[in-house]
């Protein structure tokens, strides 16, 4: 009775899957021990001689999901080093007086990307947090069943982190050993690769993510129907991008004249020299689309605030203008006329959008909450209801609200590692508004339904009366 093989339950948990040869639990003697694992053996060969190979087999060499991530990550910091020390030696090759210029225009084409790099993966850890939390950013967005996760988002910025840096290396090292040519077609040829997978036609390389941000780009440029939550969004997102613009600007200009990798830029009378009337026009164009659209918002809801809001984006146009003026007037007039009113107008614009800011897009006028998760998280103890996360958010605000007037202001820029500092600094404020401005979206669409809900549960006067039975006549 306890000699002989029993068979385990096909339900049994321990069976790998269907199809796989049965599982005996051996409770007798050894020698029939030994002969139930013979002819396990004999089944194993035959089944091999059959399909070629084991399920067991295929099973044993498939490298664990760790194994796989730690290689990845070595793979990675090899490749970063690498990256470093070819782009350092590089530049240590060249003479002192050309080092700072060529950087300046290296910094000029890849800053840009380096910098929406770092968007992107703000945006996916963005995306992580909402998913976390009982925040349904789907429906605030009005995305369909295809849109990209914060997976998939940084799946793409980790691409973009591999691919813009090895162009750079690229760039740095063929400049620096004579090869001009060929390091002038490092940026035209990753710009061209960029414009070519966002145009993409084919069902490759997410073709619904990618059409839908190209047709906000058209609904922002021309807002000539019902502004929606993503239009208004994307665009407050790319007022803080108006340097990386400007900059796109000018590198697509410096390859258009066939300027790349020749440091014409320095000439204050070059087509796309840093004194060019181009610039500041980019840098206003996010802030009157911005501005136009709350003009829309106005036509369709006859909401005041969204006056304000417009007069709010205007107040930068003085700003980038006022600052400009300084390479097209007499320098004595740019410190008695026009510096103080560039002053003046840096002021009025920090502290009306840090005021907007704080009472409009994030509503804090009581501090309650940040986030409310939907299951217990390490998120759930660091953020929800903490103070100190309020106080926070307000004062970084306010002093990157400031410094940001430094990035608008042309004949700030002299130093190109300070500008790129700061425009990091200012897409990790943006990074930190979204955080406030989707959860007081999401608050208000929860409280907007809550209202209808009970208003519909609320019998009408009528029907009150209909149904009464001892009313008197």
């Amino acid at each position: 009775m306890f000699g002989s093989p029993v068979a385990v339950p096909s339900y049994s948990p321990h069976l790998r899957r269907s199809g796989s040869r049965p599982v005996f639990l051996d409770l007798g003697s050894s020698e029939l021990g030994k002969s139930t694992e013979e002819h396990y053996q004999h089944q194993l060969e035959l089944n091999e001689m059959k399909s070629g190979s084991s399920p067991l087999h295929a099973t044993a060499i498939m490298p664990s999901p760790i194994f796989l991530w730690r290689f990845k990550v070595l793979l990675f910091l090899i490749w970063g080093f690498g990256c470093c020390k070819i782009g350092w030696d590089s530049v240590m090759r060249m003479s002192a007086d050309l080092r700072d210029l060529f950087l300046y225009e290296a910094f000029l084409y890849y800053n840009p990307l380096l910098l929406v790099t770092l968007m992107v993966w703000l945006w996916g850890v963005n995306l992580w947090v909402f998913a976390q939390s009982t925040i349904n950013y789907t429906k605030i967005f009005d995305l369909d069943q295809d849109h990209l996760s914060h997976r998939e988002i940084w799946k793409c910025a980790t691409w973009m982190t591999i691919i813009v840096p090895t162009s750079m290396t690229a760039y740095l090292y063929l400049y620096s050993h004579g090869e001009v040519s060929l390091a002038a077609s490092q940026p035209v040829l990753l710009y061209a690769a960029v414009m070519m997978i966002l145009i993409f036609p084919f069902e490759i390389f997410y073709l619904s993510s990618r059409y839908f941000f190209l047709r906000t780009l058209w609904r922002i440029i021309l807002p000539l129907q019902a502004i929606t939550f993503s239009d208004f969004f994307l665009a407050d997102i790319l007022t803080s991008m108006a340097k990386v613009l400007s900059d796109l600007e000018r590198s697509v200009c410096r390859m258009v004249n066939r300027q790349v990798a020749t440091i014409a830029w320095f000439e204050a009378d070059s087509v796309c020299g840093s004194h060019s009337i181009t610039i500041p026009l980019v840098l206003v164009f996010p802030y009157m689309c911005r501005f136009f659209q709350c003009l829309r918002q106005y036509k369709d809801t006859k909401e005041k605030t969204a006056l304000l809001n417009a007069l709010k984006y205007s107040t930068a146009v003085p700003v980038i203008f006022l600052s400009a003026l300084k390479y097209h007037v007499f320098p004595d007039r740019w410190t008695n006329i026009y510096r103080p009113l560039w002053l003046l107008s840096s002021v009025i614009n920090s502290l009306y959008s840090f005021y907007w800011d704080v009472t409009r897009d994030w509503d804090l006028s009581g501090f309650s909450r940040i986030f409310k998760f939907s299951k217990p998280h390490i998120c759930s103890s660091l953020l929800y209801g903490r103070s100190w996360i309020y106080f926070w958010a307000i004062g970084s605000n306010l002093i990157l609200r400031c410094t940001w007037t430094y990035k608008l202001s042309a004949h700030l820029r002299h130093n190109y590692m300070t500008v790129f500092t700061i425009m990091a600094l200012e897409i990790l404020r943006r990074f930190q508004w979204i955080f406030f401005r989707v959860e007081n979206e999401w608050n208000k669409m929860m409280m907007k339904t809550n209202m209808e809900l009970s208003m519909s549960d609320i019998p009408k006067e009528e029907e009150k009366l209909l149904g009464s039975t001892n009313h008197t006549v």
